[in-house]
């Protein structure tokens, strides 16, 4: 049951990797490198479906009203990150991604991704290494510096 939880909580949006792999550490004493694994593999999960969906749908939901205030959320979040994986493409796409701060992360390098319409398969590829950097380095931090988490 405690899996199931870590995988979810790493793929809720901007909680990810940051959230679960401390939570799975420290709050369910779990092994870190289950963990790890767990973690990395639930923050993949939406991965695929924000590259092929995320234009479709966000051009769906910019024709209702009551979610402006949400859509224009998303739209200034995703263009701040497509500024930083544009000028370096693919390397930008996996240092944005790589980087364990809040608003950086698979889901926002997936939607910058969709948004810049960069090819699919080398942004799962990136965003793929992106997520397994980050997983790796609060994995360590956590392990080595556990009073940042607490």
């Amino acid at each position: 049951m405690n899996i199931l939880k870590i995988f979810f909580i790493s793929a809720v949006p901007l909680v990810e990797q940051r959230g679960a792999i401390p939570y799975g550490i420290f709050v369910l004493n779990m092994n870190p490198a289950l963990v790890f694994v767990i973690s990395y593999l639930g923050s993949l999960f939406p991965v695929p479906f924000i590259l092929f969906l995320f234009n479709a749908l966000f051009d769906y939901m910019k024709k209702f009203k009551f979610l402006a205030r949400f859509n224009s959320f998303i739209d200034n979040k995703v263009k701040k990150g497509a500024k930083k994986i544009e000028k370096y493409a693919e390397l930008g796409l996996i240092t944005f991604v790589a980087i364990p701060l809040p608003t950086t992360g698979l889901w926002t390098g997936s939607a910058a991704a969709a948004f810049l319409g960069l090819d699919k398969k080398k942004s799962f590829l990136c965003i793929a290494l992106g997520g397994l950097i980050s997983a790796i380095v609060i994995t360590l931090l956590c392990i080595y510096f556990p009073y940042l988490f607490k």
